[in-house]
């Protein structure tokens, strides 16, 4: 089969490489799967890199999401086990972890609906208990992993502010629902939040940026507020003044999703059944922006590495268009 491999850490265009290689063996309660798309993340980026919390051992295949096809033709959402990523025509998954496809969704809007939409519903909800009503700051609003926030923040009944980079990025953010769109490059973040919130400030930030976006998001925050950290995409981890939290009573709150697999795996599947019904309300759609062959999977990664994608890009290695 084909697969993109990594032999050594650096920037992705630089370091995949397709080959030819073995289709993976299951071991025990894992199953193998045809993917039928992959959707590249920003961790993709940071394995290529050397930069993410695992470390695969060389060579490894990138790939964090799928939606794969079983061997009796069922529709899965998994999530490879590394170092056997879903930049390939086969991986393997833990069978007890597979989730059924939501029929409203096709292949590559599927393989978006899984690690985003539950971290933005997870960071939401059991982190942040956003309600109806309140206001939603989100940063990289155009982005893969802003996109399924806002989305999920307009189906909480929340006012949703997107800050985004950019005329287009604007525009995207704007047609996925944003109440309130910030271009960072020509506004200012923390006048913009507090005149559209009458002086008050965002309920809820969700940041999975990092650097400055935390910084401005701390100056305009509400009273009892919470800030969801998500991921450092600028690349800057901040350092928290926790004096600033105390005199302003605002709450930060971590969120690494992985945890709830090991730690509560029933709450994931929950959380999927509430996703799938959004997607069939047509409440909840990834935002996939491009659909990519297998040739051009190392491209499409260091896109999303660069910053310069919007909503998803999606690797589609048997060719389809589904």
């Amino acid at each position: 089969m084909q697969a993109w491999r990594v032999h050594r850490n650096g920037e992705p265009s630089e370091v995949m490489e397709l080959e030819e290689t073995d289709r993976p063996t299951p071991g025990d309660g894992q199953v193998l799967l045809k993917v039928l798309a992959a959707n590249i993340n920003f961790p993709d980026a940071l394995l290529c890199r050397g930069q993410y919390q695992v470390r695969p051992p060389l060579p490894f295949t990138p790939g964090v999401e799928i939606c794969g096809e079983t061997e009796d033709g069922r529709r899965v959402l998994a999530t490879p086990a590394l170092p056997d990523g879903g930049l390939a025509e086969y991986v393997v998954a833990d069978e007890a972890a597979l989730l059924p496809v939501p029929d409203a969704l096709d292949d590559a809007e599927a393989a978006a609906l899984h690690i985003g939409y539950q971290t933005g519903w997870f960071g939401l909800h059991r982190r942040a208990h956003l309600q109806a009503g309140e206001t939603l700051l989100v940063h990289a609003a155009a982005g893969g992993v802003g996109s399924a926030a806002v989305q999920l923040g307009k189906a909480a009944g929340a006012t949703v502010i997107g800050v985004v980079g950019g005329p287009e990025k604007a525009a995207i953010a704007r047609r996925l629902g944003c109440d309130l769109v910030i271009d960072r490059r020509s506004e200012d973040i923390v006048t913009a939040v507090k005149e559209a919130t009458g002086g008050r400030g965002a309920d809820v930030v969700y940041d999975p940026v990092g650097g400055d976006a935390y910084a401005k998001s701390v100056k305009c925050i509400a009273f009892e507020g919470r800030v969801v950290v998500v991921g450092f995409a600028s690349g800057t981890i901040p350092a928290p003044g926790l004096n600033h939290a105390l005199v302003k009573n605002y709450s930060i709150v971590g969120l690494h999703w992985g945890l709830y697999n090991t730690k509560d795996p029933a709450a994931v599947r929950a959380c999927h059944d509430e996703l799938t019904k959004l997607a069939a309300q047509g409440v909840v759609k990834p935002l996939v922006s491009e659909r990519l062959p297998m040739a051009d999977a190392a491209r499409g990664v260091q896109r999303v590495a660069d910053g310069t994608s919007t909503g998803r890009v999606v690797v589609l290695p048997a060719g389809g268009t589904r």
